[in-house]
């Protein structure tokens, strides 16, 4: 069996990116178990560049292939903010409730067809002699106000174009079917797949 770490502290990512991938012939591992004890880095000004910075990160530490996501919100009457600082918007040990909160009054009032924004994911992989880089998005609205309790981050609040639920009332199956991660990692299979079949 073949290892991939995942570089990323955030339990939430390795338990999405576990159940899409859902490979027997990979070991998914976190960058702790892996013995990387030091917090990976996130200053980048793009998510590529702090999927990039991660991975390279973990790769060089542990000398195994390493993949890295970094992931967030765009809303369009914002500038794409909360963009690359998603997790950290409200302050830098912000909570989910506390970024929603402080989203949701930068938005205010706000009609439906001025809240569009979208999740953006952008996934890297880093192993011997190869660093690719793949992205996904989904598009939606903001909503007024939370619903739902499944998920994480900002999931309560998205509702993706073309469904009447948000991320949050989603079952995770549903959602992992047509998340930014999602998309993101159908676009990496084929990589892993590829890089694992010739090592």
């Amino acid at each position: 069996m073949q290892t991939l770490i995942l570089a990323t502290g955030n339990e939430h990512k390795v338990t999405e990116i576990r159940e899409i991938l859902n490979d027997p012939s990979i070991d998914i591992i976190t960058a702790r178990e892996a013995g990387v004890s030091d917090k990976l880095r996130e200053d980048g000004n793009s998510f590529e560049d702090n999927a990039l910075q991660k991975a390279r990160a973990v790769y060089q530490a542990t000398g195994k292939p390493s993949l890295a996501d970094d992931s967030g919100l765009e809303v369009y009457f914002l500038n794409h903010r909360p963009g690359v600082r998603s997790a950290r918007y409200a302050g830098d040990n912000a909570t989910d409730e506390e970024n929603n909160n402080k989203l949701l009054n930068e938005l205010g009032a706000l009609s439906f067809r001025r809240r569009t924004a979208k999740f953006c994911c952008v996934m890297a992989f880093v192993a011997d002699g190869i660093e690719e880089i793949v992205e996904g998005e989904c598009r939606g609205i903001i909503l007024e106000q939370p619903r739902g309790t499944n998920g994480f981050g900002y999931d309560p609040l998205f509702k993706p174009d073309g469904y009447d639920r948000t991320f949050g009332e989603m079952a995770v199956s549903e959602k992992h079917k047509l998340s930014h991660r999602a998309r993101a990692l159908q676009k990496m299979k084929p990589v892993l797949e590829k890089y694992f079949r010739r090592i």
